[in-house]
């Protein structure tokens, strides 16, 4: 088996780098998610990322294929993206235009499912049958593995948790509907709502991670706005557990990274909504890789037999 060439492409940063077949990620460049209208600017950072990993790991690439893990949603059988987050890219043929760039395969699928497969092979979901990951960050993405395989979906989409609703006289959401788990529970989200109830940090652009430093300090409005991220993740996990019958739920990106000020309140929430016994046994844990799951999944993706939902 050869290595990979990972990329994980996200609405707050996009990275790459070189994983090995144990799951080892090297040769790892990274760079923020450009805030612009042209979808050019937006792959041009993703084929430079790729480029540089290629040419700093020499002959350990050679061959390797190329996973992608991106936000969503999106059309995997054309190789498509119109991620929420990335409004830049709409319909962006991305397979077509990194596998002309790299000249190498390339195979897509959500980055909530290459999260989810990166931490079942090497993380907090190893073991479990029923897995959902969670990545909750500029938006609340997620993955299935069951018995040890991916689940897409007809479409390629599943696991878009946060468009789940949360509640449907809610704000408006950018992906056209309203009250969904994002709108409550993303990084962006979470601020929204602390400074509209008075929260005035320091830093003029501050996001999540201050945040979760004036919850840690004991702001009222700060931990009022990890409980409400809380609640509506909690009831979105119990609903997907009553459908899937999960026994794991791992969670991270950004915003889970806060994980002391997330944590509490999300299992106090989960403990107080779950009713059913099947519901109570499941396990919330964090990530245990951090920032490599995602990259990780993608790499995973290349060595899946013929994928139904990801598309080369």
């Amino acid at each position: 088996m050869t290595h990979a060439l990972a990329i994980d492409i996200g609405g707050t940063k996009i990275a790459a780098a070189l994983v090995d077949p144990g799951g080892a990620v090297s040769h790892r460049w990274t760079r923020p998610t450009p805030r612009t209208e042209d979808p050019e600017e937006v792959f041009r950072t993703v084929s430079r990322l790729a480029a540089h990993v290629l040419a700093g790991a020499g002959d350990t690439a050679r061959g390797a294929a190329v996973g992608v893990g991106s936000a969503g949603p999106l059309d995997p059988r054309a190789g498509t993206v119109s991620p929420v987050n990335i409004p830049a890219w709409r319909a962006f043929p991305l397979v077509d235009r990194l596998a002309e760039s790299l000249d190498r395969p390339v195979v897509l699928a959500g980055d909530g499912h290459c999260f989810a497969l990166g931490e079942h092979a090497a993380g907090a979901g190893t073991g479990a049958r029923a897995l959902l990951g969670v990545v909750v960050s500029t938006g609340v993405g997620a993955g299935l593995v069951l018995d040890g395989m991916p689940r897409f979906g007809p479409s390629g989409n599943a696991g878009h948790l946060g468009h789940a609703i949360a509640d449907p006289e809610g704000e408006p959401c950018a992906c056209g509907s309203r009250g969904c788990v994002e709108t409550c529970s993303s990084g962006p989200a979470m601020v929204r709502w602390a400074r509209g109830r008075g929260w005035r940090p320091e830093e003029p652009e501050a996001d999540a991670a201050v945040l979760a430093a004036d919850a840690r300090a004991g702001d009222p409005v700060a931990l009022a706005a990890f409980d409400r991220a809380a609640r509506a993740l909690a009831a979105a996990l119990l609903s997907a557990a009553a459908v899937v019958d999960l026994d794991r739920v791992v969670i991270g990106g950004g915003v889970a990274r806060s994980a002391d000020v997330l944590f509490g309140p999300l299992r106090a929430w989960f403990d107080r909504l779950a009713g059913l016994d099947f519901l109570r046994r499941v396990q919330l844990a964090p990530s245990t890789l951090i920032g490599d799951a995602g990259l990780v999944g993608a790499a995973a993706l290349t060595r899946l037999p013929a994928p139904a939902g990801a598309a080369a």
